[in-house]
């Protein structure tokens, strides 16, 4: 069987009951994923956190805040600091302070825009649980790019309505719970497909 193509680029949005998906889905990576991860969750611009540490204790995979203009490596997770947007540029992260974006920086979709626009096909985008609509268009822009939409399941969600509105207004990939995503992003990363029971979404509803 011919393999896929090569998607080594993932993306994750969350917002409200974020830190516990997060937990549960970088605690079930494997050490050796050969991609590189960029996440967005929603925070709060005032105060300090320990975010980056917190998800360092379920992952595997390091877990850090990047620094503006690093080079991003396969086999890590960054994570977008607090009050500035994530940005995936010529094999670097910048960060900036553009304006805000569903009321909120850092947002979702700027990070997939970016993605989508840099890495193309080799782009997985994931939206799991939260408030609102963030990463709808971002999602969008991964599909229409040829890469791969994924959501997590919202009956498994904290809050349900950031996967609901990306399954009602783009033709996701898959609807997976957490530990199914888990699975299938190693797979998808070495060209494999997704597996047979995920829920797909056939048309707009």
């Amino acid at each position: 069987m011919t393999p896929g193509p090569r998607r080594d680029m993932i993306v994750i949005g969350a917002s409200a009951g974020g830190v516990q998906a997060l937990r549960r889905l970088f605690g079930r990576l494997p050490a050796d994923l050969a991609a590189t991860v960029g996440v967005v969750l929603h925070r709060s611009p005032f105060a300090e956190s320990m975010l980056a540490e917190v998800l360092q204790r379920s992952s595997r995979l390091p877990v850090s805040e990047p620094k503006h203009a690093e080079r991003f490596a396969k086999g890590k997770i960054y994570l977008a600091p607090r009050d500035h947007h994530l940005i995936v540029e010529d094999g670097r992260l910048l960060l900036t302070r553009g304006p805000k974006e569903h009321y909120t920086r850092p947002a979702v979709d700027p990070l997939f825009r970016s993605a989508a626009k840099s890495w193309g096909p080799r782009v997985i985008g994931v939206v799991l649980t939260g408030s609102g609509d963030d990463g709808v268009s971002g999602l969008i822009a991964v599909k229409t790019a040829g890469g791969m939409s994924l959501v997590q399941d919202p009956a498994e969600a904290v809050h349900d309505s950031m996967p609901e509105t990306a399954i009602e207004q783009d033709h996701v990939d898959g609807i997976l719970t957490l530990d199914e995503l888990a699975d299938a992003l190693p797979r998808l990363v070495a060209g494999g497909s997704l597996p047979s029971q995920s829920r797909r979404v056939d048309v707009v509803r």
